[in-house]
């Protein structure tokens, strides 16, 4: 066992601070480093919620490569007066020329994606608006509000909140619009149950 040595003075104290502190930081050993939190890896982009893939028929939209084709700067939001079964078959049927990117169930949010984004969904009625949006229709009727349900809203609002930033497309009224919006239609949806102001604040903090 070795012996203890006499106390060191307060000046034998001080230069040995001052030595240590002239000492470069790269020769100190790990233990005296001062460890910094990195700050966490944030991704800038919302996450796609989980979709189903039910393809609508080839005869029912138009391939293409977008936005490498046509750039994208619109959401097209619809309503589709059919229940969520029956909109999937009539996109499957090639006799309906009709078909959305996405369909949104009413009682649980459930999405099913029937055409790719890269490719022209047949769902605004008007070929200029379908060759730079994405279409999302939601299970339901205009005059049955009680089909837009919580649920509803909120994954819509996760995938229009993708899309927008996956395409750079500005989360607002300008933007993202209803059937009734697009030149020349004669759609009313989603009408005048729509929760506008909700929807729009859900999309900005999804």
């Amino acid at each position: 066992m070795d012996r203890a040595g006499p106390p060191p003075s307060r000046r034998r104290i001080i230069k040995g601070a001052a030595a240590l502190a002239a000492v470069p930081s790269v020769l100190l050993p790990a233990a005296h480093a001062v460890a910094r939190p990195r700050p966490a890896a944030r991704s800038e982009a919302t996450a796609y919620p989980p979709v189903e893939w039910q393809p609508a028929s080839t005869a029912n939209y138009t391939a293409s490569n977008r936005p490498t084709s046509y750039s994208l700067d619109r959401v097209i939001i619809h309503i589709t007066q059919e229940t969520y079964a029956n909109t999937l078959a009539i996109f499957q049927n090639p006799q309906k020329k009709v078909s959305a990117h996405y369909l949104v169930r009413s009682a649980d949010g459930h999405i099913a994606q029937c055409v790719s984004e890269a490719n022209i969904a047949w769902h605004a009625g008007n070929w200029d608006y379908n060759t730079r949006s994405i279409g999302i229709e939601h299970e339901g009727w205009v005059d049955q509000p009680a089909y837009f349900t919580n649920a509803l809203y909120a994954e819509s609002a996760r995938l229009t909140a993708a899309v927008c930033d996956r395409y750079g497309i500005p989360k607002d009224r300008a933007h993202i619009i209803g059937h009734y919006e697009v030149p020349g239609t004669d759609h009313t949806d989603p009408g005048p149950n729509w929760d506008w102001v909700r929807y729009i604040r859900m999309v900005n903090f999804s």
